[in-house]
């Protein structure tokens, strides 16, 4: 009787380590939280002008499906896409540019251009993808020193910047406000002061979100998509550059992804409002920093 009762544990227990044997690496779910596969994520996103990849910046499967994404766009769309992303400051324009029609080597490329130290990692790949079919790549991000200025200063210093400096970002006055999906919480963030550094830490913020969205809409035209990866609070929830994307053209179709990290990988409510495509990844996932 004992050596029934084993083999029937043991049987069990066989039966358990088959049913958990496959772990997906990710998963995608609409905002509806019903699970989708990826063709069906890239029918909807070739329809889009504008698609923000909302990414975590340390984990490599965001990276690999930005990859993905590119390449099967690119298949679809050819010469109508354009990419750009926030890990390149619009100050960098020119040297991607001299790079990219080898008036420079990838050697002085790398010297001079800032790039992040998870580049080579984590985001060569697109780029060089991106150089090797002539695809526009859009550095979209302001330069952070004037975040740097903004967040201990306000973001009425900009108006003493040079003229030149000046084309680096929007033109002023940049709205705003707590009500963009996200910034209340930023505001808490930097001390809930809403006259001092608590204000300032949100437009450090904004400047941001707002130069992001203006560098997407300078270099988009109709029949573009323009295929924009950046840290997920840029545009989770449909805040960030979402929202200055909306108050700049109000008509533009903007299909967003955003990620989460998840034990148990089930969809929850909370996840409803976090954009139009969840990426879900175990959070067991290695990291790249």
């Amino acid at each position: 009787m004992k050596s029934y009762i084993f083999i029937f544990t043991i049987l069990i227990s066989i039966s358990n380590l088959n049913a958990q044997k496959i772990k997906p690496a990710y998963l995608l779910f609409d905002k509806e939280g019903k699970q989708v596969e990826y063709d069906e994520m890239l029918t909807n996103l070739a329809k889009a002008d504008v698609v923000l990849f909302g990414e975590y910046h340390n984990n490599p499967i965001c990276h690999w499906l930005e990859y993905e994404i590119a390449k099967d766009l690119f298949v679809v769309v050819d010469s109508n896409l354009v990419i750009g992303s926030e890990i390149f400051e619009r100050d960098d324009q020119l040297i991607i540019n001299e790079y990219r029609s080898e008036a420079i080597t990838e050697r002085n490329f790398k010297n001079e251009v800032k790039l992040w130290d998870n580049y080579e990692t984590d985001y060569e790949a697109i780029f060089e993808f991106a150089k090797s079919k002539n695809i526009p790549f859009i550095a979209s991000n302001v330069p952070r020193r004037y975040a740097s200025m903004i967040a201990y200063n306000g973001i009425s210093i900009l108006e003493d910047v040079a003229d030149e400096a000046k084309t680096f970002f929007p033109k002023l006055p940049i709205e705003v406000t707590e009500k963009t999906p996200g910034y209340e919480a930023l505001l808490e963030m930097g001390g809930g002061n809403e006259t001092e550094d608590g204000r300032w830490f949100m437009e450090a913020q904004a400047i941001k979100d707002a130069t992001m969205a203006f560098s997407i809409l300078e270099n988009w035209k109709k029949g573009n998509i323009f295929f924009h990866f950046n840290g997920d609070y840029h545009s989770a929830e449909y805040g960030g550059i979402f929202w200055y994307l909306k108050q700049a053209k109000k008509k533009l179709k903007i299909i967003t992804i955003s990620t989460v990290e998840s034990d148990t990988m089930q969809f929850t409510k909370a996840m409803k409002t976090k954009g139009d495509f969840i990426l879900m990844i175990p959070t067991s996932m290695s990291k790249s920093y």
